[in-house]
């Protein structure tokens, strides 16, 4: 798998919550900081205004690249189906993210949703650098973002199944 095909990455699992329930959860940055070990510190930008087009500004650390940050742009905010953003140049990001939460039964199917871009970013930076490995590397780093958006997953569930 090749940085350019721009591979992605899918979780989704069932929430016994409305998406009303659902939807503050995955739409709180502090709470996002909070079930991840990579993203250190999310924050809106003072500006505000719609949410489509509003931005946020990141600080991410791994053992690999080390500390860095980013800034976010909001490129969907259908409240209470979908919340996605791009990270970087929103016309070539490095990466695209959703949440989605789509009714089924009593509760939700909620899934996370990742697309690599060939914006740069520290991916882009390990190819360019070890250009032989880089299907190793693209493959490492989405079997990393997959087990990341489970745990965001299973723990938004945990909190959205809690008694009111």
């Amino acid at each position: 798998m090749r940085h350019v095909d721009k591979p992605t990455v899918d979780v989704e699992l069932y929430v016994e919550a409305a998406p009303e329930r659902i939807w503050p959860l995955v739409t709180d940055l502090d709470l996002l900081v909070s079930l991840s070990d990579e993203l250190q510190t999310a924050k809106w930008e003072p500006e505000g205004g719609a949410p489509v087009g509003r931005c946020f500004v990141a600080t991410n650390r791994n053992k690999y690249f080390g500390e860095w940050q980013t800034t976010s742009t909001v490129i969907e905010w259908d409240e209470p189906r979908s919340f996605a953003w791009v990270v970087g140049d929103v016309t070539e990001p490095n990466t695209t993210w959703r949440f989605s939460l789509r009714p089924k039964g009593s509760g939700t199917m909620l899934a996370q949703w990742m697309r690599l871009g060939t914006g740069p970013s520290g991916l882009t930076v390990a190819i360019e650098k070890m250009p032989d490995k880089e299907e190793r590397i693209v493959a490492g780093r989405l079997v990393e973002f997959r087990a990341a958006m489970q745990a965001n997953l299973d723990a938004i569930k945990e909190l959205a199944e809690r008694p009111v």
